[in-house]
């Protein structure tokens, strides 16, 4: 069943990627930890970690796959014989197809000096966004905005490239709801990150699914990262809430309560962006970010998905959403961690 998995996806792959000049090679589960895989160029076989696979998400396995099918392709379509496995033949093809290089899995982002003070300034404002003065929170939350946003204009107007990265948020699922959906319009929107839904393996359950994935510099992929466990946790607490104040038993308006806070939320920070144009703060997308986001994902379709129907759930969760303040991580959440819980 895995090794049927890997061969659909590295079939996937050949043909987005590689523009099927891969031939099929034998592929192989190894029980080790030692790598996380291997291609053998003497009897064309590519090797995977099993412990990768039943220990890591989908994502990971895919980027090392990609990454051993690097080497396949260097090995087998432009035969490059006299350099390292890691020459530059090989860190070229990486580079084109937006393939990390490292075969680390998903890769981490490393520590630097700008990126370390902007997320310690942020994570000052969102300590002083949980002041029980409802007006200090708001300002609190609008000034670590306009941080970011002022940071991300600066570099834009600096010049000079920049390195990104990506990350998979939240777990795997096997239905996107329109909750969802909104949240990653919010971060695309207003978190300076590229989005996309792509579909992965469940190992473990023997299904297929759906997981969001980000595209973005170091820092936003931090702030994106923070802002959808922030949210989501959040939106389902503000659904108990009205759970207890109404009485209500069953959960059979949750998500349309959920898509109607992350709507109301959506809209609260459209109103801040109005007022950061107005001070002639507005951000453009980054043709880098857009040059890495194009290369990982070649073929892009866009999808129309229509809404739930708009009752007095989705009213309530909106009106709910419309007084959600951003502030520092929630302690044992997923992202309790780092820089962004200085104080």
């Amino acid at each position: 069943m895995l090794v049927r998995e890997l061969l659909l996806e590295w079939r996937r792959i050949n043909a987005t990627y590689f523009k099927d000049a891969l031939m099929a090679p034998a592929l192989a589960l190894a029980q080790t930890e030692s790598h996380l895989g291997r291609w053998h160029g003497a009897t064309r076989t590519l090797e995977i970690s099993r412990p990768l696979v039943l220990q890591h998400p989908w994502g990971a396995v895919v980027e090392v796959l990609k990454h051993e099918m690097a080497h396949q392709y260097v090995d087998e379509v432009l035969k490059v014989k006299d350099e390292s496995a890691h020459g530059n033949a090989f860190r070229e093809v990486c580079k084109r197809w937006g393939i990390d290089a490292s075969a680390a899995g998903v890769p981490e982002a490393k520590e630097n000096d700008s990126r370390a003070r902007v997320i310690e300034r942020v994570a000052r404002l969102l300590a002083l966004a949980e002041s029980p003065n409802q007006h200090e929170a708001e300002a609190a939350m609008a000034a670590a905005q306009r941080l970011m946003l002022k940071y991300n204009v600066e570099l834009q107007h600096a010049g000079g490239s920049r390195r990104y990265n990506f990350k998979h948020l939240g777990e795997p699922s096997g239905r996107v709801g329109e909750s969802e959906r909104i949240l990653a319009s919010i971060l695309a929107k207003h978190f300076f990150v590229e989005v996309i839904w792509v579909p992965v393996y469940r190992p473990t359950e023997g299904r297929r699914g759906s997981v969001l994935e980000i595209c973005g510099s170091p820092e936003n992929l931090e702030m994106a990262e923070y802002a959808h466990t922030f949210l989501r946790h959040t939106a389902e607490e503000l659904w108990t809430d009205h759970k207890k104040k109404t009485r209500e038993r069953s959960n059979r308006d949750r998500r349309t309560f959920l898509a109607g806070v992350m709507s109301g939320f959506a809209d609260k920070l459209g109103k801040q962006a109005k007022a950061s144009a107005s001070e002639g703060l507005v951000w453009l997308k980054d043709g880098d970010l857009d040059h890495f986001y194009r290369a990982r994902h070649p073929y892009i379709r866009n999808v129309r998905y229509g809404g739930q129907r708009r009752t007095e759930a989705f009213a309530h969760g909106k009106e709910a959403g419309k007084n959600i303040v951003l502030k520092k991580p929630i302690k044992g959440g997923a992202t309790d961690r780092g820089r962004l819980l200085s104080s």
